[in-house]
């Protein structure tokens, strides 16, 4: 990872960059992936095509939807509020009718299966880095595992 204030190396998950002092994702002059330079109005790095983000979408500011979503989906995966909290409406509503309207005609076998797939994609949520499921789940929006 890259600050992007002056585009030194940094650890991942450091809080301020070692040569500039500032938090690593304030600033617009370097890309956070690759540490090229970049316009500050881009949205992506013109030498790797990483997505370029502001302090206010740093992976900081996601972790407490990652916890959210995470303790959601362990707990109440089978109708999908994870995916709804995560912003993937679509697969949280897929999720909900499976469980809710095949649920009785299949003995409740499909809500077992929604449960599951909600606990793993939990487990899964919990176990990445911030950076990770920045990268993941809001920069390339992953809806499935």
């Amino acid at each position: 990872m890259f600050c992007r204030s002056c585009g030194t190396a940094v650890a991942d998950g450091a809080v301020a960059c070692t040569n500039c002092g500032k938090a690593p994702y304030n600033g617009y002059s370097f890309c956070q992936n690759c540490g090229a330079a970049t316009n500050a109005q881009a949205i992506a790095c013109t030498s790797c095509g990483a997505g370029l983000r502001s302090a206010a979408s740093a992976p900081s500011s996601q972790g407490n939807n990652k916890i959210a979503a995470g303790l959601c989906g362990i707990f109440l995966g089978g109708l999908g509020v994870h995916k709804f909290i995560l912003g993937y409406t679509g697969e949280g509503l897929a999720m909900l009718l499976i469980s809710l309207l095949t649920g009785w005609i299949t003995c409740f076998a499909t809500v077992y299966i929604m449960m599951l797939i909600g606990l793993i994609e939990g487990i899964i949520y919990l176990t990445k880095s911030d950076e990770e499921f920045y990268q993941t789940y809001v920069v390339n929006k992953r809806g499935w595992f």
